[in-house]
């Protein structure tokens, strides 16, 4: 296998350096341990689940809006694009760009909340944490292990995707503090130490921006083909006002579809060469010499400028006003609530509906044991099994449109 190592910058990720498995593997002769990893991900069964979940809108309301298998592949090009430009391990990002969104529920952030509130007395719910499950818990593929025994690198990365989970002092940090770390994370990091008060690798910040980056990109192509606000009104940002004047001086009277698609590609653009710009900087000038000293330098280094930073809050604020708060998204979160909300309590109260291997788990454990079981399984549905479902036990079933 080539030895492309030598060309990674310092502060890279080294796979042949990886803390290793939980469960010890033999090197493959042919492919990385992050590249390993990649594939693993890609053969998971909740991968292939991602093509049947939503992202803002539910796959209903027609074929060319994002789902989270679209949106997983847009970050994980944009990912790789970052981890090339600064030197780091392309496929450790990829990897980590693949997995983000593994715990996800169906109906999008929807039926996060939904779950977050049907396990409020039972540990919470937290995608990341349900990832993390997932990855090393939930996928019933291999032989000698449960999960995809995959590398430290990998699982430090997805638990770590906004940051440092404790602080110093081993405290909650402020995203936690109300509801403390997720009790699966903590689990595992008694098993497998996960480093808990310090950031993750240059390529888990990579995969993390590049999620943003994405969001931000394609919820304004969404946006617009389903005509929640139109050019005019995203004028308001002056970020996109500069892009629109821009295409209209290169190309004047371009037709609405070519424009919307200049206007995103260049969204992109300019903020993967900001945060290339801004990364190169902060890791040049931090003296990191190792993935190590990335971890312990208490602060994200592959990230936004200040300038840039503030862009992108003024463009998630239009789209938090005029997206994901529009009367038609709103409509569509309640009713998808509704489905999720009484799928739990179905299911808590009468495991013999869920299929057998599932309700097989659930019997004579605590309350909080069922609760969790439940919460895995509807938490691995694609959005249209959990709107057969709901038609299954109760006879009908919202629109969703």
């Amino acid at each position: 296998m080539v030895d492309v190592e030598q060309e990674r910058a310092p502060w890279a990720a080294l796979s042949s350096h990886s803390r290793g498995r939980l469960f010890p593997e033999k090197m493959s002769p042919t492919r990385s341990e992050f590249q390993r990893d990649r594939d693993r991900i890609v053969h998971s069964t909740a991968f292939r689940r991602l093509a049947h979940k939503t992202q803002v809108f539910v796959p209903h309301e027609g074929d060319h809006y994002r789902t989270r298998l679209t949106h997983t592949i847009e970050v994980a090009q944009i990912a790789r694009a970052l981890a090339r430009a600064l030197g780091l391990d392309d496929d450790l990002a990829e990897a980590l760009a693949l997995a983000h969104d593994l715990g996800h529920t169906p109906f999008g952030h929807t039926g996060e909340d939904a779950l977050e509130a049907a396990m409020a007395d039972f540990s919470g719910f937290d995608h990341n944490a349900q990832a993390l499950r997932i990855v090393t818990r939930l996928e019933h593929r291999y032989a000698a292990h449960d999960g995809l025994n995959l590398t430290w690198e990998t699982l430090e990365g997805l638990v770590k995707h906004n940051g440092a989970l404790l602080d110093a002092q081993g405290a909650p940090v402020p995203r936690y503090a109300k509801r403390g770390v997720p009790l699966a994370i903590l689990e595992f990091d008694q098993q497998f130490p996960l480093d808990l008060s310090h950031y993750a690798s240059a390529e888990a910040q990579a995969a993390a921006v590049a999620d943003d980056i994405a969001y931000n990109a394609h919820d304004i192509d969404d946006g617009l083909r389903a005509g929640l606000f139109d050019l005019t009104a995203l004028s308001q940002v002056p970020f996109i006002a500069e892009l629109l004047a821009e295409i209209e001086a290169l190309h004047p009277g371009l037709e609405r579809a070519r424009l919307v698609h200049e206007l995103v590609r260049r969204v992109i653009t300019r903020f993967i060469e900001d945060v290339i710009t801004e990364s190169t900087r902060l890791l040049e000038s931090s003296g990191a010499a190792s993935s190590e000293d990335v971890r312990r330098q208490g602060r994200t280094l592959v990230r936004f400028s200040a300038a840039m930073a503030e862009t992108e809050r003024a463009l998630k604020k239009f789209l938090f006003a005029h997206m994901y708060r529009h009367p038609k998204v709103m409509k569509v979160r309640d009713e998808a609530t509704s489905v999720v909300l009484a799928l739990f309590l179905r299911f808590f109260k009468t495991p013999a509906d869920m299929p057998p291997e599932w309700a097989q788990a659930a019997q004579g454990v605590s309350e909080e044991r069922r609760a969790r079981l439940v919460c895995d399984y509807i938490a691995g549905m694609t959005d249209r099994y959990a709107v057969s479902e709901h038609m299954r036990l109760f006879g009908h079933a919202p629109t969703l449109r």
